[in-house]
């Protein structure tokens, strides 16, 4: 066995966080990390703005390439290898050279697996894997559908899923000139929003020009050279030219079978806040892991980069011998269509009715800037808050330039359990060009803190 090798699974953002921290704190360690693509620490969220020509190459979402690890950092990077067997038994792991059609075991000192999420993809239906059906979850997939839009020019796409890549890719293929179909099962785009701020969103995407069918669910794939021609749902069938999966993630933790690492959420592996797993000399980091939501106090499955990065630092951190934990997350998110901003965070209606928490909510129309200053939009913030107490439990906001990242102080509400008072006596910032003299979070606080 290597005596002191800490073997990486997953080359993104939990696992370069890591092993760059691990680096710092021990010059010398030999760091192994095994990356299934091309690619090592790039933004999967640049993606749709990759796509959509806003970002000029999918060169410029790597932060550092494979080649900077090894030669500046010192941190032996394998890329084309995939992980598929831990055997925590005798502290090895099988891999497979892809480049090579090879299998080989590798022992560890330390492991950390960060292999991220992976694309919910239905495949019991036929026609998922063929030539023109696309997740967006790598940068790897990114760059095979901006080939295929360039190669063979289609001119109608349907996107599956209502969730954020969803969306996000409904913005990148509009602005390409390619009409847009989005098919939601649910009776809402955007889930982790409240219904009658979910129809909010599917009214602007409406008026963006793109057609939105709610409650329709996939049934089946009609298939012709290898090339998915119609989309049939239980409702209609759909043509399409290209077919994008926006149906979320889910952890990517098959490979774990046998390995006696326990599993939890959605699958998502089960860690303490330093990251460590319940076998000794494992962690694991990233959307492949369990978060603590710091409002319920259960455990769920957030897949964000923030979160990535913040966990990949810890776990490096615990790694490494120091002192570091990772508290959890509110789930604070924010998405862009078009002109549109979405953002949320902490808990919904539906989630706060089945813990049992009496709540008060209320929805505010208000504008981004002063009403008589040029280019001031409508924002409508919506506010939960325990009943009695006047504690944030939830914030959601929906409007246009200048509206999403008022999430952030509703986050460090929800965060730091303040109340609704508490967020009315903030000292925030004020000038025509950048608020009203109330700032729209504010005058919702306003609002609720009458019904508490």
């Amino acid at each position: 066995m290597d005596q002191d090798t800490l073997v990486i699974i997953g080359g993104d953002a939990a696992g370069m966080s890591a092993a760059s921290k691990v680096r710092r704190v021990h010059p010398d360690k030999k760091i192994l990390v095994f990356e299934k693509s091309s690619y090592t620490s790039y933004s999967a969220c640049g993606i749709p703005y990759f796509i959509s020509g806003l970002i000029a190459s999918a060169e410029k979402l790597v932060r550092r390439s494979p080649e900077e690890f090894r030669e500046k950092f010192n941190i032996d990077v394998r890329t084309q290898h995939l992980v598929q067997e831990v055997d925590t038994n005798n502290k090895r792991i099988r891999v497979l050279d892809k480049e090579k059609n090879t299998e080989f075991w590798q022992s560890y000192a330390q492991l950390l697996i960060a292999t991220g999420g992976k694309a919910y993809c239905p495949t019991d239906i036929k026609g998922h894997d063929a030539e023109n059906v696309f997740g967006v979850t790598t940068l790897k997939s990114g760059i095979n559908i901006e080939n295929y839009i360039k190669d063979k020019k289609p001119k109608t796409a349907v996107i599956i899923g209502g969730g954020y890549i969803g969306l996000e890719m409904a913005e990148a293929l509009l602005i390409r000139n390619i009409e847009v179909k989005i098919i939601n099962r649910g009776e809402q785009l955007m889930n982790t929003l409240d219904p009658d701020m979910g129809i909010l969103i599917s009214q602007a995407v409406h008026n963006l020009g793109a057609k939105v069918y709610l409650g329709e669910a996939l049934k089946a794939f009609e298939v012709k050279d290898n090339k998915v021609t119609k989309i049939i749902t239980d409702k209609q069938e759909i043509t399409a030219d290209i077919v994008v999966f926006g149906m979320g993630s889910s952890p990517n933790t098959a490979f774990l079978e046998g390995s006696g690492i326990k599993l939890g959420v959605k699958n998502a592996i089960k860690v303490n806040a330093q990251m460590q797993t319940n076998i000794p000399d494992v962690w694991a980091a990233g959307d492949c892991t369990e978060t603590l939501h710091l409002v319920s106090k259960q455990h769920v499955h957030i897949a964000l980069g923030t979160v990535a990065n913040k966990t990949g630092l810890v776990a490096g951190s615990s790694i490494a011998g120091e002192a570091a934990v990772f508290p959890g997350a509110v789930g604070t998110a924010v998405c862009k269509v078009c002109s549109y901003e979405v953002a949320r965070t902490g808990l919904q209606e539906k989630e706060l009715e089945k813990l049992g928490i009496e709540y008060v909510a209320t929805t505010t129309d208000s504008r981004t800037r002063a009403n008589y200053y040029p280019g001031s939009k409508k924002i409508v913030v919506k506010l939960l808050a325990e009943k009695n107490s006047g504690r944030l439990l939830g914030g959601q906001i929906i409007g246009e330039e200048g509206a999403a990242k008022r999430i952030d102080v509703l986050a460090t509400a929800v965060t730091h359990n303040l109340t609704l008072q508490n967020i009315i006596d903030l000292d925030l910032s004020y000038a025509p060009p950048f608020s009203p003299v109330w700032d729209p979070v504010q005058t919702c606080a306003r609002k609720l803190v009458k019904m508490v």
